[in-house]
């Protein structure tokens, strides 16, 4: 007798862009690397415009190519919306794709609201045989799944402080031109909910603890920039003398936290540090020990264990690639390393067990959602004058 293959399941990703092409390149290499139950095929890439989207089908590995979401998802041989557009449209196309029984996995952050964030974590509720969740990518970095462990584990003790940067400098070009990611109606704001948020998400999951209160300030430092002419990454170019749009979001925010465990946070977020090119550090320090990492060396955590004899503390560095490690069995021989497309293919993977297994995965809705919160919370306090500003929902 034969062996029976595993069921496909059927992916509609929507947005043709950065994003769209990082998630199928981890839609197509998820199942090469690890054992799962459903095999998936990107049916479908979604697009603006039909001949770019077209090409983009063809380079991504998708079967075909659409400019029309809403009939892609009434469609009844999709099994998965994978939403990589931007913020302005995730509300809507999950609300759809939810009531169409279709498993949803939408791009951080959840919405440009909280209002529909919220809105989207009831939708979720109410559909508890689909799979809905956020795709805070950082999280599945092997060091930062290991350095949840040992904070799991009491390794740290009673958590003091958070510390947090997010660092690029792609923006710090005055001339760098106009995207929708300078416009609040379509980003909901600019650096800091683009990569603030990733931020705020892992500093609350790995401290296991809710942020409650927030003291902030925000900056935009150019507030014009040349119309986009080419895109390239996530910039592009413009020609001399292009005409100029109004910058509406944040180049720049910066704010401390109180969380509910009693910890304090310090967080930053930039797009205009000059040299660096994606810094994302955090340090957690506890009654027992500390942990740090940066994603510019991704494969390494320190950990402080302050239970070490005295003449033998110190800050010391883990590899993190060996077989025991989160995610790493499945990857390359010890040492060997993994890069930034990995942690979009391990998010695939934890997705796609939750579907076959029919359990909830993390970051859910609601997670999000409270990060939308945070966000709102930040935005409000700069607006009034870095007043302390409470976090709507949060325990007091």
């Amino acid at each position: 007798m034969g062996v029976s293959s595993p069921p496909v399941l059927r992916v509609a990703i929507v947005g043709a862009g950065f994003m769209g092409k990082m998630h199928a390149h981890a839609w197509r290499t998820a199942h090469r690397f690890f054992s799962l139950d459903a095999i998936p095929e990107i049916a479908v890439l979604v697009g603006r415009d039909a001949a770019r989207t077209a090409d983009a089908a063809r380079e991504f590995g998708a079967l075909a190519a659409s400019t029309d979401w809403r009939e892609v998802v009434a469609r009844a041989d999709i099994d998965v919306v994978d939403i990589c557009t931007p913020g302005d449209t995730h509300a809507e196309i999950t609300l759809a794709a939810l009531a169409a029984g279709k498993h949803v996995l939408c791009e951080k952050p959840l919405a440009t609201s909280v209002v529909d964030a919220e809105r989207m974590v009831v939708a979720a509720a109410a559909a508890p045989d689909l799979v809905a969740m956020c795709g805070f990518s950082y999280r599945r970095t092997p060091a930062l799944s290991l350095a949840r462990e040992l904070v799991t584990a009491g390794r740290l003790g009673e958590i003091r402080h958070v510390r947090a940067q997010y660092l690029q400098d792609w923006l710090s070009d005055p001339d760098a031109p106009f995207t929708w990611r300078l416009d609040r109606e379509r980003a909901g704001s600019g650096t800091l909910g683009d990569i603030g948020a990733h931020s705020i998400d892992t500093a609350q999951w790995l401290s296991g603890e809710r942020i409650t209160a927030v003291s902030a300030l925000t900056r935009t430092f150019v507030t014009d920039r040349p119309e986009l002419t080419e895109q390239v990454g996530l910039g592009g170019r413009a020609v001399q003398g292009a005409s100029r749009r109004d910058v509406t979001v944040d180049d720049a925010a910066a704010f401390t936290a109180t969380f509910a465990g009693g910890a304090i946070g310090v967080f930053e977020a930039t797009r205009m540090a000059t040299g660096r090119r994606n810094a994302n550090r955090i340090e957690i320090n506890g009654s027992r020990g500390s942990i740090s990492f940066d994603f510019e060396r991704l494969n390494e955590l320190e950990f402080y264990d302050a239970t070490d004899p005295a003449g033998e503390q110190g800050f010391r560095r883990i590899q993190v690639t060996e077989p025991e490690h989160p995610y790493a069995a499945a990857r390359w021989p010890a040492g060997h390393g993994l890069g930034y497309e990995h942690g979009f293919t391990h998010q695939i993977v934890d997705f796609v067990r939750a579907i076959t297994a029919g359990t909830k995965p993390s970051p859910s809705f609601a997670e999000a959602a409270q990060v939308q919160r945070v966000l709102a919370a930040v935005e409000d306090s700069a607006a009034r004058g870095s007043i302390m500003t409470a976090v709507e929902g949060a325990p007091s």
